[in-house]
């Protein structure tokens, strides 16, 4: 069995499938627009970033290209070995297992912290907030990106997996918490069909993810996010 970090949230597409899952980080945002959007914002060029979720570290080498030094905090051990394997001969990166409540790092540690498709922030997920208010230091900024489920057909099919998921809820929750929001029109680009139709099964439930394959023509689909941050 992986060893999971304590309290962690499960991720069932890539904790299930990192192949496959590997597949989507390729193909997401080829124009690398969330990236753009974020150092608009706060850049990260000789800073230190916090990537929380990082799963087999698919974004910790294009980071630790530009930051002094880049810590990939992910909860599901065997995925945290991956991230290492990954960034083996870059040594501005460490990785560690654990989960986004209980960061291994001392205070004001970092100046840019990142949660991509973690699926972690929102209602419920105050202690993570809060490790973030203690890890980013005076200046720094906290970025989200997810996706967007009131937005396109990728948001209905996304609904009509998760049901429970209420993104009025959400957004109230973002509010209360004092943080920014700006949309991202992002889009996935395949390669192969194949490709494309394993990616839609390990994102949404069965009989979702076949329909959407059927309304899914050709090698592209758009993928709607959000952007949240906040300064500190």
């Amino acid at each position: 069995m992986p060893r999971i970090a304590k309290g962690a949230i499960p991720s069932p597409n890539i904790w299930n499938t990192p192949q496959v899952y590997e597949l989507e980080n390729r193909a997401v945002d080829p124009e690398g627009a969330a990236d753009a959007a974020m150092r608009a914002l706060r850049p990260w060029d000789g800073a230190a970033v916090l990537d929380i979720g990082c799963g087999t570290g698919y974004h910790l080498p294009v980071l630790a290209s530009q930051a002094s030094r880049v810590i990939g905090v992910e909860p599901h051990g065997d995925l945290a070995v991956l991230a290492r394997r990954r960034c083996a001969g870059l040594a501005n990166v460490t990785v560690h297992a654990a989960a986004a409540q209980d960061l291994p790092l001392g205070d004001a540690a970092v100046d840019v912290a990142i949660a991509r498709w973690a699926y972690f922030f929102g209602p419920g997920c105050e202690p993570g907030l809060r490790e973030l208010s203690r890890v980013v230091r005076r200046g720094g900024a906290a970025f989200v990106v997810d996706l967007d489920a009131t937005r396109g057909s990728f948001g209905r099919w996304f609904s009509r997996t998760v049901p429970a998921y209420s993104p009025r809820e959400v957004e109230a929750f973002w509010d209360r918490q004092g943080w920014q929001r700006r949309p991202l029109d992002l889009r996935m680009a395949f390669e192969r069909r194949a490709d494309l139709e394993a990616v839609l099964r390990i994102e949404f439930a069965p009989e979702v993810a076949e329909q959407a394959i059927a309304e899914t023509p050709g090698l592209e689909l758009p993928y709607p996010n959000v952007l949240r941050w906040r300064y500190f």
